[in-house]
């Protein structure tokens, strides 16, 4: 059965009083891959009466918030799998006409800031319920960030919400910790010992901390006057984010209250991570969106298998590590091989996996071979500046495992979709098992820039891997017969990027190595990653070095042209300062940058 969504299906499973009530900027898929489902079902699991309102119309009397009655426990709010502002607008602030997690592709089906909107709809409605808000939206801002679209500082997502608790990261640790505190009444005693959570506190709290595990940050208010404050506290953030064994409480004052994040959970467990694949998912969108269209992510995703958690990449523009966390979680062969056989059950499979993979498709079962020095590491990659002497990076049990779905009965390809790091692998046995066998014509990876410069602000590898691993698979190609097409992905307008760079790019790329362009992206500088703070301030937070940065629509516009061979009249070098753009109120569509 499906979570119920409606109060008539609440009634059909014989309940009066539901115990919590989720609601998602997304249209419900009961499915692994989507947030609101995992955290019904694993609550679900613990016995909780849970019901999904997905994509409530926050336009109207407000029904939807308030057809399903008040919950015993609390109400949980999330965007959905996607930031609303990510999902509504492109890089060059242009309001998008499609959404891919509802039905038909239709947009208008969420607000912006949709945890915002949602939080303050059912406070004001039931201010004595408790909201506990989670998801990638809250996630990223649950601390003073940069938002792009307003370009400004926000504070913490509790603060312009009013949510009593937020959840961040990954919720499966945590979610039913946060209801057994619950089961006899919002207890603020219990839910403030609870690891991986966040929330408004007083002074007289914050100064019972234990000082030695706790990080006090610079406040907002010092933030928005001292960009050097904005990027000592992200470098704080992210290497408490990092740690593989987190003890420290962060501490910002806003205002005259207080944000305390506590610190998170150790990774997942194997066994863990298969309990939350492993619950009874329908695999499918709810019965209500019959007849209204397809949904374009669950078309992308739903013969498609997730293999691991977490991604130790710790590229700059990334939000993966920020929430997934840096130290890979994987799941057992059994877990996977269970999903892949229920994937070859379902009536119009027809035989071929659309992925088997991950944030990183070829990092699973990686980490440190001695551990105890990942306990002293706070690096935030192991493959930036240089591959880490302590990563085990044996592809040998993956290898083993697209072994074992190739021979599962009903399967006669089963592809990789995801991203692979070629920065992972030094011999060549997996990359030709994965053009053998597990490639469908195009494989995708992600140079993203080729200079040194930019690459190393981005925290990605040398071009000349790419490089390496364009004639790998051409010599690989032309010995198998195989017609395929290597997909690189590339970024303009990074910090560090002028158009110098972008015209070194085009001659490399388009001139010299005879690509065609498909795979670009002008970037967004989502909240709560590296290269939104250099957006933001101009300078490298761990250096303090200046970084240039191409802040208006037309200096983006300029660079993206490059992708395509395009010369912009009467084209810059690219060199004014980065001082010269965030002093004096360099203009940003329309706006002035104030420090």
């Amino acid at each position: 059965m499906f979570l119920p969504t409606s109060i008539k299906e609440v009634r059909e499973r014989g309940w009066e009083q539901l115990d919590v009530i989720l609601f998602t900027g997304d249209a419900y898929i009961d499915h692994p891959a989507f947030g609101a489902a995992v955290i019904g079902r694993l609550l679900e699991a613990e016995g909780y009466r849970v019901a999904i309102v997905p994509q409530p119309n926050w336009r109207d009397d407000l029904r939807d918030f308030t057809k399903l009655g008040v919950p015993r426990l609390f109400f949980g709010v999330t965007a959905g799998a996607m930031d609303s502002m990510v999902n509504h607008y492109t890089a060059n602030l242009r309001l998008r006409h499609d959404d891919a997690y509802t039905p038909g592709g239709k947009a208008g089906f969420r607000p912006d800031r949709a945890v915002t909107v949602y939080t303050q709809i059912l406070k004001r409605l039931f201010p004595h319920v408790p909201v506990v808000i989670g998801g990638i939206e809250a996630s990223l801002r649950r601390l003073t960030h940069y938002d792009y679209w307003s370009d400004s500082l926000h504070p913490s997502v509790l603060v312009s919400s009013g949510a009593d608790l937020l959840i961040y990261g990954m919720g499966e640790g945590v979610i039913q910790e946060v209801a057994q505190a619950m089961r006899n009444g919002y207890n603020a005693k219990l839910l403030r010992k609870i690891r991986q959570v966040a929330f408004l506190a007083d002074r007289a709290y914050v100064e019972r901390l234990d000082p030695s595990t706790t990080i006090r940050l610079h406040s907002f208010e010092r933030c928005q006057s001292d960009k050097r404050a904005f990027g000592e506290n992200f470098v704080h953030i992210e290497t408490q984010s990092n740690l593989m064994q987190p003890d420290a409480t962060l501490v910002e004052e806003v205002g005259d209250r207080f944000v305390v994040v506590t610190p998170p959970h150790a990774t997942l467990t194997t066994e863990e991570l298969d309990h939350s694949f492993d619950l009874p998912y329908e695999r499918a969108p709810h019965p209500r969106y019959r007849g209204k269209g397809p949904i374009p992510a669950w078309e992308m995703i739903r013969f498609s298998v997730n293999i691991h958690r977490g991604c130790f990449g710790g590229c700059a523009f990334c939000t993966i590590s920020a929430h997934q966390g840096k130290f890979i979680h994987s799941r057992s062969e059994r877990s996977i091989l269970a999903e892949v056989e229920r994937i070859v059950r379902m009536p119009d499979f027809k035989g071929y996996l659309s992925d088997v993979g991950a944030p990183s498709a070829n990092m699973y079962r990686m980490g440190g071979r001695d551990k105890s020095l990942c306990g002293r590491c706070r690096r935030p990659s192991c493959l930036h500046p240089t591959r880490c002497p302590n990563l085990d990076n044996d592809h040998g049990p993956l290898l083993a495992l697209y072994a074992k779905i190739r021979a599962v009965k009903g399967i006669k390809k089963a592809f990789i979709g995801s991203g692979i790091r070629y920065d992972l692998f030094d011999d060549k046995p997996y990359l030709e098992t994965v053009l053998k066998h597990h490639t469908s014509g195009r494989l995708k990876v992600a140079p993203e820039h080729t200079e040194d410069a930019v690459l190393r602000l981005m925290r990605k590898p040398p071009f000349a891997m790419f490089e390496r691993l364009n004639a790998d698979f051409q010599r690989i190609c032309r010995r198998e017969g195989l017609s395929y097409q290597l997909i690189p992905y590339f970024i303009s307008s990074h910090p560090g990027c002028t158009e110098r760079e972008m015209r070194a790019l085009s001659e490399k790329v388009l001139g010299r190595l005879h690509f065609t362009l498909e795979q670009v992206q002008d970037l967004t500088p989502t909240p709560m990653t590296l290269s939104s703070v250099m957006f933001r301030t101009g300078e490298n937070p761990y250096t303090g070095e200046p970084v240039y940065v191409a802040c208006t629509q037309e200096e983006k516009r300029r660079q993206k042209s490059y992708f395509f061979s395009e010369r912009p009249a009467k084209a810059g070098s690219g060199v004014r300062s980065a001082r010269s753009l965030r002093s004096g109120g360099a203009s940003y569509s329309g706006k002035k940058r104030r420090f």
